[in-house]
């Protein structure tokens, strides 16, 4: 813009009172702008302030860190119950977890009669292969007790750089619940740390047509592990799937995607995102590969099935590729980028939110009651019961033993909506709906 009210917008050459018109309109527009700006600066200038308010008169020294740290946690807070600042601890976790593998031994770990117990090793880890057991009591790591410790703290002092190595000693009994007389067997061992791998995707065949493959999370390895898992199902005469997505809290958007596309025909829109502005749409589309387009399907959800899980059982139902049983999912439709500070810790901010293919919002909203995934056959299933159900999918593994639900078979509760998926993929000349095929 010029004095002589001059303006280029858009290719367009503009003069005269337009051009001063629009002009004077730019002005206000950059003068409104200098003054939100002037006012956050003024308003961190009051957080700089209480900052060193507390620092000069709080009645104990404080570190300043800390106190950065928390107002930077409160910040946060105030924006929805999905965006977090993590501290590098917790950022360095969240970051282990969504690469699928840490280093560390390679053990699950419970609290018992107040002592931390090992409720399983994982097979192939360096606490599988030095002959830990499950309940064997955790009475020190590194050369100090771990009488006080909580799970995650011993995870903490557990995990390390792969090659490293670590000192523990266990109690163990004859016995899987100990009298308390028994002293028990104190054992030590010295293991060097792995890359431990998450285990993401379990399998098995639930009669000699029907597979069943449950998701716990989405990690990166959850794809690969997810065909591998395929493969073996279809090679033992697999003729349908039931797909377990119950208590599956996401994950990583791409692993839900390349699932989900794995059953749809080529180019079919699996989940689109939205942000605040009008241009953020971003869509995520099946490739040309779908290896089991044709496979008669059901998936299996419920009220803790959220955001990758979410997306997974959105698209197959807009695309009507699966029919869909359980009980209304989570809800969870805000995607997160995780953002790294330069100290390590690191931010998880809401950046945009999920919508089905048919552009459904998957966000719950109590008050509209709107939001989450509708299965196709809703099946009622008791909070206990389903925390039993969640409780027996733990495996424990034994060397020269097959491996074991944690909870003993006596005490198993009834899987009611599996039993009822396993039916109707045995019935599934007469549905229609999950051949895979367009309608």
């Amino acid at each position: 813009m010029t004095s002589f009210g001059r303006i280029v917008w858009a290719g367009v050459l503009l003069c005269g009172p337009a051009a001063a018109a629009l002009g004077q309109t730019a002005v206000h527009a950059s003068t409104a702008a200098v003054r939100a700006q002037d006012q956050t600066y003024e308003q961190l200038d009051l957080l700089v302030d209480v900052l060193n308010y507390i620092q000069e008169n709080y009645v104990d020294e404080s570190e300043p860190q800390k106190l950065i740290y928390g107002a930077a946690s409160g910040m946060v807070r105030t924006l929805d119950a999905f965006s977090q600042f993590m501290e590098p601890g917790v950022h360095s976790e969240i970051k282990a977890e969504t690469d699928g593998q840490f280093g560390g031994i390679g053990i699950r770990m419970v609290m018992r009669d107040d002592w931390l117990a090992v409720l399983t090793p994982m097979p192939g880890t360096p606490a599988y292969r030095a002959g830990l057991l499950p309940n064997d009591r955790l009475v020190e790591i590194g050369g100090e007790t771990a009488k006080d410790l909580q799970v995650a703290d011993a995870m903490d002092k557990l995990r390390g750089a792969p090659g490293t190595k670590v000192k523990i000693k266990i109690v163990r009994w004859p016995e899987a619940a100990p009298a308390a007389e028994d002293e028990g067997t104190e054992k030590e061992f010295e293991l060097v740390r792995d890359n431990i791998k998450i285990e993401s995707v379990q399998r098995r065949m639930l009669d000699s047509e029907a597979g069943y493959l449950r998701i716990i999370e989405f990690s990166a390895h959850t794809v690969a592990d997810f065909h591998e898992a395929m493969r073996d199902l279809l090679g033992r005469g697999m003729k349908g799937l039931v797909l377990d997505l119950r208590h599956n809290p996401g994950g990583l958007l791409g692993a839900a995607v390349d699932v989900a596309s794995s059953f749809l025909g080529p180019d079919k829109l699996v989940v689109y995102t939205q942000g605040r502005r009008p241009d953020s749409r971003q869509e995520f589309r099946s490739g040309r590969g779908a290896p089991y387009v044709d496979l008669p399907l059901i998936v299996l959800v419920n009220e803790e099935s959220a955001s990758g899980s979410e997306i997974i059982a959105g698209a197959l139902q807009d695309q009507r590729r699966a029919l869909l049983m359980g009980s209304r999912t989570f809800g969870k439709a805000s995607v997160q980028s995780v953002i790294p500070l330069p100290d390590k810790s690191g931010l998880r901010l809401t950046v945009a939110r999920y919508y089905t293919p048919n552009g459904r919002s998957i966000q719950r909203d109590e008050k509209k009651k709107t939001g989450g995934i509708t299965p196709d056959i809703s099946v009622a299933i008791p909070r206990d019961t389903s925390d039993k159900l969640f409780a027996q999918w733990e495996l424990i593994y034994e060397p020269g033993k097959k491996p074991r639900s944690a909870i003993r078979k006596e005490d198993m509760a009834r899987d009611e909506v599996l039993n009822r998926a396993q039916e109707l993929i045995r019935a599934r000349d007469l549905l229609g709906r999950i051949k895979g095929q367009d309608q």
